[in-house]
């Protein structure tokens, strides 16, 4: 089996030697850019395993870059952790809502970064084991391995969280999930991130599916669940 790559995207060149000595004493190979034009080019020419973000770089920052990889139907699903020294809770969670798999705040230890992209790349590989899934219920079908998502065959236009959001309420449908489920398992982050960040995804979700919105049923005090059944938006 190859060695994972990573692209370390850090305009600050000592800090990037840092990075790629350590990654590769962890058995990584690491290629570098120093700003998110360079980024992109480079992800066309060789794909990677992992994309290691800077923020705050020359040209398009991180966000933006972030949400080209995830707008392009062949880098959708490639892990992507912000490095960055930008740690307030908005800059967080507008990473997360595009779609990053981490955010790790400078300073930093080295080997806690290399837990967490290890950590990461090892749910990856489990998750690309469950390519050929499709889930269907209540006229909705998600194509796990396609990444699509249809209602009464029509394609629903989804973010990457609205997707996995409801890709995971759908795989667990009966079964109420907390928020900080939610957040640990769709978002993968811990409940130090505002829960209201999945209120809100689920209010977009909801519009987006229509009359079967209904099926994703608040569980009052809790969190929420998929229910077929979909009567009632609202259990007490």
């Amino acid at each position: 089996m190859p060695e994972p790559s990573i692209l370390i995207v850090e305009d600050d060149r000592n800090l990037a030697g840092l990075l790629k000595y350590n990654l590769g004493k962890a058995g990584y190979t690491c290629m570098h850019t120093t700003s998110g034009e360079e980024a992109l080019d480079e992800l066309r020419k060789h794909p990677v395993s992992l994309v290691l973000l800077d923020i705050m770089l020359p040209g398009i920052d991180g966000f933006e870059v972030c949400r080209r990889i995830r707008q392009d139907v062949q880098w959708s699903d490639l892990p992507v952790v912000m490095l960055t020294a930008k740690g307030e809770e908005i800059d967080k969670v507008l990473g997360f809502e595009l779609g990053i798999d981490d955010y790790v705040v400078k300073p930093f230890s080295p080997r806690e970064l290399n837990l967490r992209i290890r950590a990461i790349l090892k749910r990856d590989r489990r998750n690309r084991s469950n390519i050929n899934e499709v889930l269907r219920s209540c006229g909705i079908e998600i194509d796990i391995g396609r990444h699509t998502a249809t209602l009464d065959g029509r394609e629903l236009v989804l973010t990457l969280m609205e997707f996995k959001l409801l890709a995971l309420l759908m795989k667990r449908k009966g079964q109420a999930q907390t928020r900080d489920v939610l957040l640990s398992d769709v978002w993968d982050v811990d409940k130090s991130i505002n829960t209201r960040t999945i209120d809100t995804h689920v209010t977009r979700l909801r519009e987006k599916l229509g009359d079967a919105g209904r099926h994703i049923k608040t569980v009052r005090g809790l969190g929420y669940k998929f229910d077929e059944n979909g009567d009632d938006v609202n259990e007490g």
